[in-house]
């Protein structure tokens, strides 16, 4: 009798147990989740992988003599009114030579609007050697109704590219952009009529 009276009560705590542990694995797998496009993003950016190019802060002191062919992509995702387009469409530095290619983009809409740009290099083992010391993506673009505006990028490709495997017979590369659209800061309403006081006034 003692036996079977016991049995009920460590069968809760067997299924408590069960319990427990189903909720701990939903708990890990949902930070496991949001932990990993920032630990993604991290990852391509260290190696380059899916093309994700590399940001630098000093150019390169060896200028192999050879070239790069080096095509340009621009496009907008919906929800921005831009025209937006590379000046040049190729260009062919040197491997190692850090050179300036220009970008333009124009609001076609009759409001303020924002956006980033996001970008990759094809094919994708280029990504690690590709080399930004500047670029517009690096931070948001604002352009008012009607406003054009010239954005620079500056790069070089790392002279490491003709020694790898995967990548010394590399000849051309593509640097692909997309702007989305980002949503500014809302203006106080107080404020917004305090503008327009100032402007009847003026």
């Amino acid at each position: 009798m003692t036996e079977n009276a016991g049995t009920p009560k460590k069968q809760g705590r067997n299924n408590g147990a069960v319990v427990m542990m189903c909720l701990s694995f939903v708990f890990g797998m949902g930070a496991m989740s949001y932990a990993a496009v920032p630990l993604y993003r991290i990852f391509c950016q260290v190696t380059g992988y899916n093309g994700t190019t590399q940001r630098v802060d000093q150019v390169s002191s060896v200028v192999l003599d050879r070239t790069m062919r080096v095509t340009f992509d621009a496009n907008v995702a919906p929800g921005l009114q831009w025209d937006f387009k590379p000046v040049e469409r190729e260009v062919n530095p040197k491997i190692g030579e850090t050179i300036q290619v220009n970008f333009t983009a124009e609001n076609r809409s009759n409001e303020t609007q924002r956006g980033q740009a996001v970008f990759n290099v094809t094919p994708g083992e280029a990504g690690v050697y590709f080399n930004k010391v500047q670029c517009f993506c690096f931070t948001e673009t604002d352009l008012k109704p009607g406003e054009k505006l010239d954005m620079p990028v500056v790069f070089y490709i790392d002279p490491d590219i003709v020694k790898a495997v995967e990548s010394k017979n590399i000849h051309t590369v593509t640097l692909s952009y997309t702007f989305y659209p980002k949503e500014g800061p809302k203006p106080v309403a107080s404020n917004e009529g305090g503008a327009e006081k100032i402007e009847k006034k003026l």
